[in-house]
């Protein structure tokens, strides 16, 4: 059986974790992903208030017995949402695991801290994740450029930053960015993280409450099937290529500004892809991994694929090329 620190500190029985998905981390899937042994996060920026937030973790409480998170991406906006009302609604409904992302999380881990919470951080560079260990995190999540959503701005791959990361990482970490099988999870074990984070491999699930349109593309897609836009904004995100992105990349790269695209990435458009399976309707994140997936399982068979191809791996194919 396969099992790391990340598992001890976070209470779970694999370290596989659900990734915080904005319109996608409901309780239907983070309760699959807890009850298949894994770590599943609701995503707190998905409900309307931070009350909504709180009948969510309920809901999600009455699907599963096992451990779960919240992520709280928390970023610079004109309006940003009330964040610390966020943060109070997941410590007063009990929660014992948050992800943080985004911003820093130095003004709400005192409050974290003080309720005995567990605190994951998301960051894409090795030195925000060395930042995050200094402020008291529980564990790190390192997103490498093979991701979907914000990769940042260095442009560095798994293969490079996880093992970079590891050198100066002393609490468990866990790999994001192009994972979707077993072989991903030993590769990340063997570069020195703790387990792994998957988004768009859990898009594609029989529980991710999407339309099966957007899960069928995904298996149709390739690792070339994505477009970075944003990029000459500074703020570089990782979306699936259809007609509007594609659009977006175009006007950018001849000079738009961001008000000359805002309707375009709208985030109710992105949404509603996900509610009708109109997959031109806005932008919607995808990752490289993609092009790994080739099929829709429930969240249950897939994560004990993973598991089993990963144990395998191990002590079968690994051990003959040692001699």
């Amino acid at each position: 059986m396969i099992r790391t620190a990340f598992c001890d500190v976070f209470d779970v029985e694999y370290p596989i974790v659900q990734g915080g998905m904005q319109w996608v981390g409901r309780a239907e899937l983070v309760s699959a992903v807890a009850n298949a042994g894994g770590l599943g996060l609701l995503t707190a920026l998905t409900q309307p208030s931070p009350e909504a937030l709180a009948k969510e973790i309920i809901r999600c409480r009455e699907m599963t017995d096992k451990n779960f998170g919240v992520n709280l991406t928390m970023l610079p906006t004109i309006n940003p949402p009330p964040y610390a009302e966020y943060r109070d609604a997941i410590i007063e409904s009990g929660v014992t695991v948050v992800e943080t992302a985004g911003s820093s999380p130095a003004e709400h881990m005192p409050a974290f801290k003080a309720a005995g919470v567990k605190v994951l951080h998301k960051c894409t560079s090795v030195r925000h994740a060395v930042k995050a260990q200094g402020l008291g995190v529980d564990g790190i999540s390192i997103d490498g450029f093979e991701c979907a959503g914000h990769p940042g701005e260095d442009d560095v791959p798994g293969l490079v930053l996880i093992p970079v990361a590891a050198r100066e990482i002393s609490v468990p970490m866990i790999a994001s960015g192009g994972f979707a099988d077993g072989r991903g999870l030993v590769a990340a074990l063997a570069l020195g993280a703790d387990g792994i984070n998957m988004g768009t491999r859990f898009l594609a699930t029989a529980e991710a409450p999407v339309h099966e349109k957007v899960k069928k593309q995904i298996v149709r897609s390739s690792e070339r099937d994505t477009e970075l836009i944003f990029r000459t904004l500074g703020n570089t995100a990782r979306v699936a290529r259809n007609a509007v992105s594609v659009e977006v990349v175009k006007r950018l790269n001849a000079g738009a500004k961001f008000e000359d695209v805002r309707e375009l990435v709208a985030g109710a458009r992105g949404r509603k892809v996900f509610e009708v399976g109109d997959l031109d309707l806005g932008i919607w994140t995808a990752g490289l991994s993609q092009s790994l997936i080739h099929d829709v399982p429930t969240v249950e068979e897939l994560i004990q694929r993973i598991v089993t191809e990963a144990e395998q791996l191990i002590t079968d194919r690994l051990p003959s090329v040692v001699r």
